[in-house]
């Protein structure tokens, strides 16, 4: 990892906060709404893709990963009321649900 890409993990890392997903209906509504698997470091994702790091982004697309949040996840969570640790790299949200045995 390069050292501006260690800056950018670092800045994302100071921007994200947890957020009720009922918050972020309108970046879902326009399809700005990035899922980010709860494997995943979100603020690696993050800066990878804030240096438009193409080939890692399209392997975790490809491995279903990384990609647009899909209708049964958002109505899950709206429904639900869930808690969404999220991060801005405009013009997208990347959100990111944690699993319960990584909070434990």
């Amino acid at each position: 990892m390069t050292e501006d890409n260690e800056l950018l993990k670092a800045k994302a890392n100071l921007e994200t906060a947890q957020i009720p997903w009922r918050e972020l209906q309108r970046f879902f509504a326009s399809g700005k709404a990035i899922f980010v698997a709860p494997e995943l470091d979100l603020t690696q994702v993050a800066a990878e893709m804030a240096c438009d790091n193409a080939a890692q982004i399209q392997h975790w697309m490809q491995a279903e990963q990384v990609g647009p949040v899909s209708d049964e996840s958002a109505q899950q969570w709206f429904e639900n009321d869930t808690l969404l640790w999220a991060v801005v790299v405009k013009p997208w949200v990347l959100v990111q649900q944690k699993s319960l045995r990584s909070e434990v």
